[in-house]
């Protein structure tokens, strides 16, 4: 249930201000949080959402402003100065240890003693316990990396209780599980909120944002826009809150789908067999000049698979190869790039940008690569395709020299965007490259990649929210359990029956 507004507030930040060299990260925000409510936190990458969480968990200094906890005011010199206040944080990553039990884990630092040292028998009783309290079933002897991400996740916010905490912070949690793995965490999240714990709730998908909280603060630019009930917030209004503008119509973009695409020459790539053994059977696509190509099927249906074999990341062990009609072999990264094949991983923090370098190195690496190292790209080419790309992608802050670990989820995804984009490739293979990001960065994304198409550039575009699949793909190529086993007409189905077919493995549905 929705906490009353008459109880005490757990939480009272007011006139929160934080300063970085050149940047008012947060402008006088307050925020309010209530024993026994699921608050959100919503607003675009860079909003200050992520500044405001850290200056309530002791990891940022505040220039100005109060934090009162329990109607206590506090000071939090650091993250174990908020977690004895009662307030904990379960992050997207989970930060516990893979190579302990679970009950390790759970009462780690909080182990039973006897005769001097921990009593083991009575740790994985009080794991036991705890973790029955909140229905998660699992042998807590059992090590914690055998266990899937929902799990851990679980087992942090587990945890969390043993430390009796009295504020939990959900940052991201759902961003990597399945539907009814978000189920399960949510029955945990209505568990606790009817315990009367303080949950802040983090999430880009608006339709769990609108399944568990119950209100809605919304920052933006670092300024605090409104705090709303749930009910009292449609989602239109919403959108247009955090980014300031009524989000462009996307039904552009869904007639870009329909526009007619030439099947009669030789595609731009063409896979015919592609496979590798244990890791997906073989498999056809082909891909024409201006078409966007959308592959869908949930987690582990082997998306991910059939493109990095593609691109090169991987070895097929079957299929053969053509680009331009020709045969093409494309044994790794470099050959794809040299047949101006271009791939943007799902995991852009470990295989795309480089957190380290400037926003300008990151997109001049894939002009580089192309050219070869010892041919240094001259630096006046650099900077015109810098300039061109921030201003082409609307990358923010619009500075070629900063950092680009500094920078948001979505503006690290367009920098990862324009450095493909840099090298003029014949065929952009996407995948997951709108997964955590906020609703106009996705908008901006999925703009670009319409435009892109409609000049010629050819793209294979992988999400796991179908309907971006289908208002940007003219065809769809649906995997499951590793293998292909369809294709699909973009304008002949709806969201609906993309579902059905995914989940009946194509029998009885119109391809």
């Amino acid at each position: 249930m929705p906490a009353d507004n008459e109880v005490p507030p757990i939480v009272e930040m007011r006139g929160i201000t934080i300063r970085f060299p050149g940047v008012l990260a947060l402008d006088d925000v307050d925020f309010t949080l209530r024993p026994g409510e699921v608050h959100s936190l919503m607003g675009e990458n860079g909003a200050g959402k992520s500044t405001l969480i850290k200056a309530l968990t002791g990891v940022y200094a505040i220039d100005s402003g109060t934090i009162r906890v329990a109607g206590e005011q506090r000071t939090f010199h650091s993250a174990s100065d908020a977690q004895e206040a009662g307030i904990s944080t379960v992050y997207q990553e989970v930060n516990l240890c893979g190579n302990l039990t679970v009950a390790e884990n759970v009462m780690l630092g909080h182990e039973p003693r006897k005769g001097g040292g921990i009593d083991w028998r009575a740790t994985q009783r009080e794991a036991a316990r705890h973790m029955e309290s909140l229905g998660l079933a699992i042998d807590p002897r059992s090590m914690l990396a055998s266990h899937s991400i929902a799990i851990q996740q679980l087992v942090a916010i587990i945890r969390a209780m043993v430390l009796e905490a009295k504020v939990l912070i959900l940052d991201e949690p759902t961003s990597s599980l399945d539907r009814g793995e978000v189920e399960q965490l949510f029955d945990v999240i209505r568990d606790l909120r009817s315990q009367g714990v303080a949950i802040l709730f983090v999430s880009h998908f608006l339709d769990q944002v609108y399944e568990i909280s119950d209100r809605i603060t919304v920052l933006r630019n670092g300024a605090l826009v409104g705090e709303h009930p749930v009910e009292e917030l449609p989602r239109d209004a919403l959108v247009t809150k955090m980014i300031g503008r009524e989000l462009e119509d996307l039904a552009t973009l869904e007639k870009s789908s329909h526009r007619a695409i030439d099947r009669t020459g030789a595609p731009v790539v063409r896979a015919e067999g592609l496979g590798r053994r244990g890791v997906l059977e073989p498999a056809d696509l082909d891909v024409y000049e201006g078409e966007v190509v959308g592959i869908a099927g949930l987690l582990g249906s082997g998306r991910t698979e059939l493109v990095r074999l593609l691109y090169g990341a991987d070895r097929p062990d079957a299929g053969r190869l053509e680009v331009r009609g020709a045969p093409a072999k494309v044994h790794s990264p470099r050959h794809a790039i040299d047949h101006r094949i271009a791939f943007s991983s799902e995991n852009r923090r470990e295989e795309g940008v480089v957190a380290d370098l400037t926003v300008a190195e990151n997109i001049v690496l894939g002009m580089q690569a192309r050219q070869g190292w010892m041919r240094k790209v001259p630096r006046k080419d650099q900077d015109a395709v810098v300039a061109e790309y921030i201003e082409a992608l609307g990358v923010r802050p619009a500075n070629p020299h900063a950092l680009v670990g500094n920078l948001s989820g979505g503006n690290q995804q367009k920098v990862l965007l324009a450095r493909w984009l840099a090298t003029a490739p014949e065929l952009l293979i996407l995948d997951e490259p709108t997964r955590g990001i906020d609703v106009g960065a996705k908008a901006d994304i999925q703009k670009k990649v319409s435009e892109l198409s409609s000049q010629g550039l050819s793209v294979i575009f992988i999400s796991s929210e179908l309907e971006e699949v289908l208002r940007l793909a003219q065809r769809v190529a649906v995997m499951r359990d590793r293998r292909k086993i369809g294709e699909l007409d973009s304008t002949q189905v709806d969201l609906d029956g993309l579902i059905d077919y995914i989940a009946n493995a194509g029998e009885g549905s119109a391809a």
